[in-house]
């Protein structure tokens, strides 16, 4: 890997001169070249408030040393583990590697160092790139002016055509005048699992979904009920996770794109997980017959239809499938899309009375934007989890323990 390290003057004369022109305050340390040995920092994206909930779910997947940040989680590893994340991983949104940085006051300084970056290391000459950068705290304020700078270097350095719809994007981000270089591995945000074709008017991200469920002690050895199922996405996803399917393995990702990349490689690890076998069912119901198609569909796209049962039915007709307690997850309307919120504390105390008497012994999850409509279901809720932004909105998890 590449770091470009800002260095003490005093003592580093010789070391300096021995990189050709480098300004005296720097010393560039360059690496051995990328493999799929080295050693990277391999950074997750989610929403900010779930980053322990991803980090468990990192943990228990046998990433090595993960650490929650704002706004994701660190794990450090090689490139397949970097495949593996993409492949593996339900709770992220996207998959970076940090693949450098470097200390930047002004746009001449920003451009030379990039211009000296082995951008061959992990970009290919013949794939068109497209950089994207922020900047806080820092004396280069102007965003537009690194981008263009990074992409100048790419272009006449390495080769590489620079596009607008480049699926290889490279990420700076500067901050407090260190620039930090990250790639972006993933290309389309790894909620899209490749097999959801049919959405409702306010779906729930599949990423989201899985953490939600990790809240709420789900480990796919329990039936889930989705009462208010929309297209299916938390019913499916617990069908899959109990199942044992990989979320990513329905589709493509930007880092088959990289120098790094070994196709060999990478379809022995798609073809290597095993599938469990699941003697449990996963209910999800609507009273919209369009939602019931949708899921049904959706269902039979990820390959879960044998596992996933969907019908058409109205709140107080709502009973707890046959078999041993398990989980109820609802994700209802909140007034703040669909409609206005009048009639939903209604419908949220329609929906808590069903279930408290109907499904005893049974923990509930319910995902919405305000404390007073959890309240009106009047369930026994332990105290709510953090704000996370959904579309726009804040939306929290509420849960309880078992019903009495």
């Amino acid at each position: 890997m590449v770091q470009l390290v800002l260095a003490n003057i005093q003592g580093l004369t010789a070391r300096c001169a021995s990189h050709g022109n480098v300004d005296p305050a720097w010393v560039l340390i360059y690496g051995d070249g990328m493999t799929n040995d080295t050693e990277l920092e391999i950074f997750l994206i989610v929403a900010p408030g779930l980053e322990n909930v991803l980090c468990e779910e990192l943990r228990e997947k046998g990433f090595r040393a993960p650490k929650p940040e704002t706004g994701g989680v660190t794990v450090r590893g090689g490139w397949p583990e970097v495949w593996r994340a993409n492949l593996e991983i339900r709770g992220a949104a996207r998959v970076l590697v940090r693949i450098g940085n470097f200390r930047a006051v002004h746009l001449s300084q920003l451009d030379k160092l990039a211009r000296r970056f082995p951008w061959g290391d992990v970009l290919r000459a013949d794939v068109p790139v497209k950089a994207e950068a922020t900047c806080k705290r820092s004396r280069i304020y102007h965003s537009g002016a690194v981008t263009q700078r990074i992409e100048r270097a790419i272009h006449e350095e390495l080769g590489a055509s620079v596009s607008d719809d480049a699926e290889v994007r490279i990420k700076a981000r500067l901050d407090n005048n260190i620039c930090t270089l990250s790639v972006d591995t993933s290309g389309e945000l790894l909620h899209r699992r490749g097999h959801k074709e049919a959405v409702s008017k306010a779906p729930m991200r599949e990423s989201l979904a899985s953490l939600f469920l990790r809240q709420c002690g789900y480990d796919g050895s329990e039936t889930v009920v989705d009462p208010m199922c929309g297209s299916g996405t938390f019913i499916i996803e617990a069908a899959e996770i109990a199942a044992g399917l990989a979320p990513g393995r329905s589709r493509h990702f930007a880092f088959e794109h990289l120098a790094s990349f070994d196709a060999d490689a990478w379809q022995s690890l798609r073809e290597g997980g095993a599938l469990r076998p699941v003697d449990i069912k996963f209910y999800g119901s609507d009273r919209d017959a369009g939602a019931i198609r949708m899921s049904s569909t959706n269902a039979a796209q990820a390959g879960v239809e044998g596992l996933t049962i969907f019908e058409e039915q109205e709140i107080s007709d709502l009973r707890a499938p046959e078999g041993a307690p398990g989980l109820v997850i609802v994700n209802p309307p909140y007034g703040a899309r669909i409609g206005n919120k009048s009639g939903l504390h209604g419908l949220y105390a329609a929906l808590g009375k069903t279930l408290l008497s109907r499904f005893s012994g049974w923990r509930v999850g319910l995902v919405t934007t305000e404390v007073p409509l959890a309240r009106a279901t009047g369930l026994p809720f332990l105290p709510p989890g953090p704000h996370v932004d959904h579309g726009g909105l804040k939306i929290r998890l509420f849960r309880t323990d078992p019903l009495k």
